[in-house]
Protein backbone atom coordinates (compact mmCIF):
# COMPACT_ATOMS: atom_id res chain seq x y z
CA UNK A 1 0.00 0.00 0.00
CA UNK A 2 1.18 3.10 -0.80
CA UNK A 3 2.45 5.82 2.05
CA UNK A 4 -0.24 8.67 1.24
CA UNK A 5 1.99 11.84 0.55
CA UNK A 6 1.62 14.68 3.03
CA UNK A 7 -0.99 17.84 2.30
CA UNK A 8 1.97 20.30 1.48
CA UNK A 9 2.91 18.24 -1.36
CA UNK A 10 3.07 19.83 -4.60
CA UNK A 11 1.06 18.48 -7.50
CA UNK A 12 5.04 18.08 -9.43
CA UNK A 13 5.90 14.92 -8.71
CA UNK A 14 9.47 15.28 -6.65
CA UNK A 15 12.17 14.04 -9.30
CA UNK A 16 14.75 11.46 -7.94
CA UNK A 17 18.09 9.77 -9.16
CA UNK A 18 19.57 6.71 -7.79
CA UNK A 19 22.96 6.15 -7.59
CA UNK A 20 24.34 2.57 -6.26
CA UNK A 21 26.22 0.16 -7.72
CA UNK A 22 24.20 -2.98 -6.26
CA UNK A 23 21.26 -3.54 -9.20
CA UNK A 24 19.16 -5.02 -7.42
CA UNK A 25 18.92 -2.94 -4.25
CA UNK A 26 19.16 0.02 -6.73
CA UNK A 27 15.98 -2.01 -8.35
CA UNK A 28 14.44 -1.84 -4.84
CA UNK A 29 14.81 1.46 -3.17
CA UNK A 30 13.62 2.39 -7.22
CA UNK A 31 10.86 0.27 -6.54
CA UNK A 32 10.01 1.63 -3.05
CA UNK A 33 10.14 5.20 -4.58
CA UNK A 34 8.21 4.77 -7.84
CA UNK A 35 5.11 3.11 -5.80
CA UNK A 36 4.35 6.87 -4.26
CA UNK A 37 2.61 9.05 -6.34
CA UNK A 38 4.13 11.89 -5.58
CA UNK A 39 7.96 10.92 -6.58
CA UNK A 40 9.27 10.23 -9.75
CA UNK A 41 12.24 7.88 -10.90
CA UNK A 42 14.07 10.19 -13.31
CA UNK A 43 17.54 8.30 -13.50
CA UNK A 44 18.93 5.15 -11.94
CA UNK A 45 22.54 4.62 -12.83
CA UNK A 46 25.38 2.64 -11.10
CA UNK A 47 28.26 5.21 -9.93
CA UNK A 48 29.16 8.63 -9.91
CA UNK A 49 30.21 9.27 -13.15
CA UNK A 50 26.95 8.22 -14.62
CA UNK A 51 25.13 10.35 -12.35
CA UNK A 52 26.59 13.08 -13.45
CA UNK A 53 25.93 12.77 -16.74
CA UNK A 54 22.19 11.91 -15.91
CA UNK A 55 22.45 15.51 -14.85
CA UNK A 56 22.96 16.55 -18.26
CA UNK A 57 19.43 15.24 -19.31
CA UNK A 58 17.40 15.26 -16.29
CA UNK A 59 16.40 18.41 -13.74
CA UNK A 60 16.75 16.33 -10.13
CA UNK A 61 15.51 17.44 -6.88
CA UNK A 62 17.19 14.47 -4.93
CA UNK A 63 19.89 12.38 -5.16
CA UNK A 64 20.29 8.76 -3.29
CA UNK A 65 23.95 8.53 -3.40
CA UNK A 66 25.65 5.19 -2.55
CA UNK A 67 29.06 5.36 -0.84
CA UNK A 68 31.25 2.87 -2.54
CA UNK A 69 30.97 2.31 -5.86
CA UNK A 70 33.33 1.72 -8.67
CA UNK A 71 34.65 4.31 -11.47
CA UNK A 72 33.93 7.49 -8.99
CA UNK A 73 32.95 6.69 -5.88
CA UNK A 74 30.17 8.69 -3.94
CA UNK A 75 32.54 10.89 -1.68
CA UNK A 76 34.14 12.08 -4.91
CA UNK A 77 30.77 12.86 -7.09
CA UNK A 78 28.89 14.76 -4.00
CA UNK A 79 30.52 17.98 -4.94
CA UNK A 80 30.63 17.54 -8.67
CA UNK A 81 26.56 16.76 -8.13
CA UNK A 82 26.19 19.96 -5.93
CA UNK A 83 28.50 21.66 -8.53
CA UNK A 84 26.43 20.73 -11.51
CA UNK A 85 23.33 21.12 -9.92
CA UNK A 86 23.07 23.58 -6.89
CA UNK A 87 20.13 23.21 -4.81
CA UNK A 88 19.44 19.36 -5.47
CA UNK A 89 19.01 17.62 -2.20
CA UNK A 90 22.01 14.53 -2.05
CA UNK A 91 20.69 11.73 0.44
CA UNK A 92 23.96 9.49 1.10
CA UNK A 93 23.17 6.16 1.61
CA UNK A 94 25.62 3.71 3.78
CA UNK A 95 25.75 0.48 5.74
CA UNK A 96 26.11 0.60 9.06
CA UNK A 97 29.85 0.59 9.53
CA UNK A 98 32.70 2.49 11.62
CA UNK A 99 34.06 3.65 8.31
CA UNK A 100 30.98 4.68 5.90
CA UNK A 101 29.37 6.65 9.38
CA UNK A 102 32.58 8.80 9.52
CA UNK A 103 32.28 9.40 5.19
CA UNK A 104 28.98 9.76 6.11
CA UNK A 105 29.27 12.70 8.12
CA UNK A 106 32.06 14.23 5.77
CA UNK A 107 29.30 13.86 3.18
CA UNK A 108 27.59 16.10 5.35
CA UNK A 109 30.61 18.68 5.86
CA UNK A 110 30.74 18.68 2.24
CA UNK A 111 26.98 19.42 1.24
CA UNK A 112 24.86 16.79 1.45
CA UNK A 113 21.76 17.36 2.94
CA UNK A 114 21.16 13.64 5.16
CA UNK A 115 22.09 10.27 4.95
CA UNK A 116 19.95 6.74 5.43
CA UNK A 117 21.55 3.52 7.00
CA UNK A 118 21.50 0.94 3.81
CA UNK A 119 20.72 -2.70 4.75
CA UNK A 120 23.30 -4.93 2.84
CA UNK A 121 21.91 -7.36 1.46
CA UNK A 122 18.65 -7.78 -1.31
CA UNK A 123 16.84 -10.50 1.70
CA UNK A 124 17.81 -7.29 4.42
CA UNK A 125 16.41 -4.57 2.19
CA UNK A 126 13.34 -6.63 0.73
CA UNK A 127 11.89 -7.37 4.53
CA UNK A 128 13.10 -3.97 5.95
CA UNK A 129 9.82 -1.79 6.76
CA UNK A 130 11.97 0.95 9.14
CA UNK A 131 14.03 1.25 5.96
CA UNK A 132 11.44 1.70 3.23
CA UNK A 133 9.12 4.14 5.87
CA UNK A 134 12.81 5.96 6.26
CA UNK A 135 13.96 6.51 2.97
CA UNK A 136 10.81 7.19 1.67
CA UNK A 137 9.70 9.91 4.22
CA UNK A 138 13.34 11.59 4.00
CA UNK A 139 13.46 11.35 -0.03
CA UNK A 140 9.84 13.29 0.33
CA UNK A 141 11.14 16.04 2.71
CA UNK A 142 14.37 16.53 1.09
CA UNK A 143 12.31 16.87 -2.03
CA UNK A 144 9.89 19.35 -1.02
CA UNK A 145 13.13 21.87 -0.61
CA UNK A 146 14.69 20.79 -3.37
CA UNK A 147 11.65 21.56 -5.56
CA UNK A 148 11.00 25.27 -4.25
CA UNK A 149 14.71 25.55 -5.02
CA UNK A 150 14.59 24.45 -8.62
CA UNK A 151 11.15 26.21 -9.35
CA UNK A 152 13.08 29.58 -7.96
CA UNK A 153 16.00 28.62 -10.28
CA UNK A 154 13.47 28.09 -13.13
CA UNK A 155 11.47 31.29 -12.76
CA UNK A 156 14.34 33.96 -12.20
CA UNK A 157 14.96 33.62 -16.16
CA UNK A 158 18.85 33.11 -15.74
CA UNK A 159 18.62 31.18 -18.47
CA UNK A 160 16.42 29.12 -20.87
CA UNK A 161 13.79 26.21 -19.54
CA UNK A 162 15.93 24.02 -22.18
CA UNK A 163 19.61 24.56 -20.79
CA UNK A 164 18.42 22.91 -17.51
CA UNK A 165 20.36 20.38 -15.92
CA UNK A 166 23.50 21.45 -18.79
CA UNK A 167 27.00 22.70 -17.03
CA UNK A 168 26.08 25.64 -18.16
CA UNK A 169 22.88 26.36 -16.64
CA UNK A 170 25.00 24.85 -13.65
CA UNK A 171 27.70 27.82 -14.36
CA UNK A 172 24.95 30.27 -14.02
CA UNK A 173 22.56 29.10 -11.11
CA UNK A 174 26.05 29.26 -9.17
CA UNK A 175 26.35 33.13 -10.47
CA UNK A 176 22.77 33.67 -9.87
CA UNK A 177 23.01 32.14 -6.19
CA UNK A 178 26.36 34.33 -5.39
CA UNK A 179 25.03 37.78 -7.02
CA UNK A 180 22.06 37.03 -4.90
CA UNK A 181 23.88 36.14 -1.28
CA UNK A 182 25.88 39.31 -2.20
CA UNK A 183 22.70 41.85 -2.79
CA UNK A 184 21.75 40.16 0.61
CA UNK A 185 24.83 40.91 2.75
CA UNK A 186 25.05 44.94 1.12
CA UNK A 187 21.60 45.60 2.02
CA UNK A 188 21.41 47.05 5.31
CA UNK A 189 17.63 46.42 6.41
CA UNK A 190 16.80 42.98 8.07
CA UNK A 191 12.92 42.07 7.37
CA UNK A 192 11.64 40.83 10.61
CA UNK A 193 9.87 37.40 10.58
CA UNK A 194 6.31 38.01 10.97
CA UNK A 195 4.48 35.83 14.18
CA UNK A 196 1.52 35.98 16.21
CA UNK A 197 2.58 37.11 19.61
CA UNK A 198 1.16 34.76 22.56
CA UNK A 199 1.33 37.16 24.85
CA UNK A 200 -1.05 40.81 25.08
CA UNK A 201 2.06 42.80 25.72
CA UNK A 202 4.14 43.27 22.89
CA UNK A 203 8.12 41.64 23.63
CA UNK A 204 10.48 43.16 21.57
CA UNK A 205 13.19 40.80 22.74
CA UNK A 206 10.96 37.71 21.72
CA UNK A 207 11.13 39.14 18.54
CA UNK A 208 12.91 35.86 16.12
CA UNK A 209 15.59 37.28 13.62
CA UNK A 210 15.90 36.42 10.04
CA UNK A 211 18.32 35.33 7.61
CA UNK A 212 19.83 37.89 5.15
CA UNK A 213 19.15 35.22 3.05
CA UNK A 214 15.74 36.06 2.75
CA UNK A 215 16.34 39.16 1.35
CA UNK A 216 18.53 37.26 -1.73
CA UNK A 217 15.47 37.43 -4.27
CA UNK A 218 11.93 38.36 -4.69
CA UNK A 219 11.54 35.69 -6.38
CA UNK A 220 12.88 32.98 -4.01
CA UNK A 221 10.01 34.85 -1.10
CA UNK A 222 7.19 34.00 -3.48
CA UNK A 223 8.51 30.89 -4.28
CA UNK A 224 9.76 29.77 -0.75
CA UNK A 225 6.26 28.41 1.10
CA UNK A 226 6.23 27.36 4.23
CA UNK A 227 5.63 23.62 5.26
CA UNK A 228 2.75 24.76 7.95
CA UNK A 229 -0.20 26.85 6.74
CA UNK A 230 -0.08 27.75 10.09
CA UNK A 231 2.01 30.76 11.45
CA UNK A 232 4.49 30.87 13.82
CA UNK A 233 3.41 32.68 17.45
CA UNK A 234 5.49 33.49 19.97
CA UNK A 235 5.45 32.96 23.78
CA UNK A 236 6.86 35.45 25.90
CA UNK A 237 10.44 35.83 26.37
CA UNK A 238 11.49 35.59 30.44
CA UNK A 239 14.71 36.34 32.44
CA UNK A 240 15.94 32.63 33.49
CA UNK A 241 19.17 30.58 34.12
CA UNK A 242 18.56 27.19 33.27
CA UNK A 243 20.63 24.12 35.18
CA UNK A 244 20.54 21.75 31.93
CA UNK A 245 20.21 22.62 27.98
CA UNK A 246 18.61 20.59 25.90
CA UNK A 247 19.09 20.09 22.48
CA UNK A 248 16.58 18.14 19.87
CA UNK A 249 17.56 17.39 16.03
CA UNK A 250 17.39 15.50 12.68
CA UNK A 251 17.62 16.08 8.86
CA UNK A 252 20.72 18.22 8.77
CA UNK A 253 21.10 18.53 12.43
CA UNK A 254 24.75 17.52 12.36
CA UNK A 255 25.93 20.14 10.44
CA UNK A 256 23.80 22.85 12.71
CA UNK A 257 24.94 21.25 15.79
CA UNK A 258 28.60 22.16 15.08
CA UNK A 259 28.01 25.41 14.28
CA UNK A 260 25.50 26.34 17.29
CA UNK A 261 28.05 24.28 19.72
CA UNK A 262 31.06 26.56 18.35
CA UNK A 263 29.48 29.74 18.52
CA UNK A 264 28.04 28.98 22.60
CA UNK A 265 31.79 30.01 23.72
CA UNK A 266 33.53 28.38 27.07
CA UNK A 267 31.71 30.33 29.94
CA UNK A 268 28.87 28.18 29.28
CA UNK A 269 28.96 25.68 32.61
CA UNK A 270 25.15 23.55 32.16
CA UNK A 271 25.55 20.43 30.43
CA UNK A 272 23.66 19.70 27.34
CA UNK A 273 21.70 16.77 26.33
CA UNK A 274 21.38 15.96 22.16
CA UNK A 275 19.41 13.21 21.29
CA UNK A 276 20.10 13.62 16.86
CA UNK A 277 18.11 10.98 14.93
CA UNK A 278 21.19 8.59 13.95
CA UNK A 279 21.58 4.90 14.31
CA UNK A 280 24.53 2.81 16.63
CA UNK A 281 27.82 3.23 15.38
CA UNK A 282 26.80 7.05 13.68
CA UNK A 283 26.25 8.02 17.46
CA UNK A 284 29.51 7.36 18.20
CA UNK A 285 31.41 9.09 15.85
CA UNK A 286 28.88 12.20 15.90
CA UNK A 287 30.09 12.11 19.41
CA UNK A 288 33.83 12.84 18.36
CA UNK A 289 33.04 15.45 15.71
CA UNK A 290 30.87 17.19 18.49
CA UNK A 291 34.08 17.27 20.93
CA UNK A 292 36.02 18.51 18.34
CA UNK A 293 33.91 21.33 16.97
CA UNK A 294 32.74 22.51 20.72
CA UNK A 295 36.40 21.95 22.43
CA UNK A 296 33.96 20.74 25.38
CA UNK A 297 34.32 16.75 26.83
CA UNK A 298 31.52 14.97 24.80
CA UNK A 299 30.51 11.52 24.82
CA UNK A 300 27.70 8.79 23.94
CA UNK A 301 25.51 8.89 26.89
CA UNK A 302 26.09 5.44 28.97
CA UNK A 303 23.69 3.81 31.50
CA UNK A 304 23.89 4.98 35.19
CA UNK A 305 26.43 7.83 34.58
CA UNK A 306 26.44 10.98 36.23
CA UNK A 307 25.79 14.29 34.47
CA UNK A 308 28.59 16.62 34.90
CA UNK A 309 28.48 20.78 34.62
CA UNK A 310 30.45 21.45 30.82
CA UNK A 311 29.60 17.96 29.44
CA UNK A 312 27.45 17.38 26.59
CA UNK A 313 25.88 14.06 25.98
CA UNK A 314 24.65 12.32 23.23
CA UNK A 315 21.88 9.79 23.05
CA UNK A 316 23.17 6.79 21.81
CA UNK A 317 21.47 5.15 18.65
CA UNK A 318 18.48 2.47 19.13
CA UNK A 319 18.42 4.23 22.88
CA UNK A 320 16.47 6.73 24.04
CA UNK A 321 18.22 8.67 27.18
CA UNK A 322 16.34 9.47 30.25
CA UNK A 323 17.43 11.58 33.28
CA UNK A 324 16.36 10.49 37.31
CA UNK A 325 17.64 11.84 39.87
CA UNK A 326 19.60 9.69 42.39
CA UNK A 327 20.04 11.21 45.68
CA UNK A 328 22.46 14.45 45.15
CA UNK A 329 23.00 13.17 41.72
CA UNK A 330 21.61 13.31 38.52
CA UNK A 331 22.30 10.39 36.19
CA UNK A 332 21.66 9.39 32.38
CA UNK A 333 19.90 6.30 31.47
CA UNK A 334 19.31 4.14 28.23
CA UNK A 335 16.28 3.16 27.59
CA UNK A 336 15.21 0.25 24.59
CA UNK A 337 11.66 1.47 25.37
CA UNK A 338 8.94 1.55 21.93
CA UNK A 339 9.91 4.12 19.53
CA UNK A 340 8.25 7.72 19.74
CA UNK A 341 7.53 8.91 16.33
CA UNK A 342 9.14 6.04 14.67
CA UNK A 343 12.71 7.43 15.91
CA UNK A 344 14.51 6.05 18.71
CA UNK A 345 16.55 7.83 19.99
CA UNK A 346 13.58 10.44 20.31
CA UNK A 347 13.60 13.85 21.64
CA UNK A 348 10.12 13.78 23.64
CA UNK A 349 11.33 11.08 26.05
CA UNK A 350 14.37 12.79 26.67
CA UNK A 351 12.22 16.46 27.51
CA UNK A 352 10.17 14.64 29.89
CA UNK A 353 12.38 13.47 31.83
CA UNK A 354 14.35 16.07 31.85
CA UNK A 355 11.37 18.17 32.92
CA UNK A 356 10.46 15.65 35.83
CA UNK A 357 13.82 16.09 37.59
CA UNK A 358 14.29 19.61 36.34
CA UNK A 359 11.64 21.58 36.43
CA UNK A 360 11.32 25.07 35.01
CA UNK A 361 14.78 25.33 35.08
CA UNK A 362 15.42 23.95 31.16
CA UNK A 363 16.50 25.80 28.01
CA UNK A 364 15.35 23.33 25.16
CA UNK A 365 16.97 23.70 21.36
CA UNK A 366 14.92 22.21 18.70
CA UNK A 367 17.07 22.41 15.25
CA UNK A 368 16.67 21.22 11.70
CA UNK A 369 15.03 18.03 11.09
CA UNK A 370 11.55 16.21 9.41
CA UNK A 371 8.71 14.69 11.28
CA UNK A 372 7.26 16.69 14.79
CA UNK A 373 9.55 14.96 17.66
CA UNK A 374 10.41 17.02 20.02
CA UNK A 375 6.40 18.83 20.34
CA UNK A 376 5.08 17.04 22.84
CA UNK A 377 8.38 17.29 24.79
CA UNK A 378 8.83 21.44 24.95
CA UNK A 379 4.75 21.29 26.09
CA UNK A 380 6.23 20.10 28.90
CA UNK A 381 9.04 22.33 29.32
CA UNK A 382 6.81 25.59 28.58
CA UNK A 383 4.14 24.19 31.24
CA UNK A 384 6.91 23.68 33.82
CA UNK A 385 8.29 27.33 32.98
CA UNK A 386 11.18 26.35 30.75
CA UNK A 387 11.77 28.26 27.54
CA UNK A 388 12.04 26.82 23.91
CA UNK A 389 14.09 28.16 20.86
CA UNK A 390 13.53 27.28 17.76
CA UNK A 391 15.73 26.98 14.53
CA UNK A 392 13.94 29.40 11.55
CA UNK A 393 12.80 28.01 8.49
CA UNK A 394 15.27 29.78 6.12
CA UNK A 395 18.43 27.96 7.80
CA UNK A 396 16.88 24.90 8.03
CA UNK A 397 17.52 21.80 5.66
CA UNK A 398 13.80 20.61 6.74
CA UNK A 399 11.91 22.80 8.80
CA UNK A 400 9.59 20.09 10.21
CA UNK A 401 11.00 19.68 14.19
CA UNK A 402 11.18 23.30 14.45
CA UNK A 403 7.98 24.04 12.69
CA UNK A 404 6.11 22.07 14.60
CA UNK A 405 6.89 23.95 18.19
CA UNK A 406 6.77 27.20 16.29
CA UNK A 407 3.71 27.12 14.92
CA UNK A 408 2.59 25.85 18.26
CA UNK A 409 3.30 28.62 19.88
CA UNK A 410 5.99 26.49 21.81
CA UNK A 411 8.96 29.22 20.96
CA UNK A 412 9.97 32.53 23.04
CA UNK A 413 12.65 32.72 19.78
CA UNK A 414 12.96 31.93 16.50
CA UNK A 415 16.34 32.21 15.16
CA UNK A 416 18.80 31.34 12.03
CA UNK A 417 21.45 29.07 13.47
CA UNK A 418 24.27 31.19 13.45
CA UNK A 419 22.34 33.16 16.47
CA UNK A 420 21.36 30.32 18.04
CA UNK A 421 24.61 29.66 20.12
CA UNK A 422 24.67 32.98 21.22
CA UNK A 423 21.31 32.89 22.60
CA UNK A 424 21.79 29.96 24.58
CA UNK A 425 25.24 31.86 26.10
CA UNK A 426 23.11 34.77 27.14
CA UNK A 427 20.77 32.26 28.66
CA UNK A 428 23.26 30.13 30.19
CA UNK A 429 25.53 33.07 31.87
CA UNK A 430 23.14 35.75 32.94
CA UNK A 431 19.78 34.57 32.70
CA UNK A 432 19.26 37.64 29.90
CA UNK A 433 17.52 37.17 26.88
Amino acid sequence: MNTNASSESSNTPIKVMVVDDALVIRGLITRFLEAEGDIEIVASVGDGERALQALDRHPVDVVVLDIEMPRMDGLTALPKIIEKMPGVQVLMASTLTRRNAEVSLKALSLGAADYVPKPTSNTEIGGKEDFKREIIGKVRALGKTGQRRRAIRERSGAVPTGARGTSAYARQEKLTSVNAFKAASESNTRRPFTARQTSDAPSPTARPSSSLRAEATKSQKSESKSLYSTPASLRQAKRMKPDIITIGSSTGGPQALFKVLSNIGPDVKQPILITQHMPPTFTTILAEHVAKASGRPTKEAEDGEEILPGHIYIAAGDYHMLVKSNGLKKTLHKDHGPQENFCRPAVDPMLRSVVEVYGANVLTVILTGMGSDGKKGCEHVVNAGGQVIAQDEETSVVWGMPGAVATAGLCSFILPVDEVGPKIRSYATGGLV
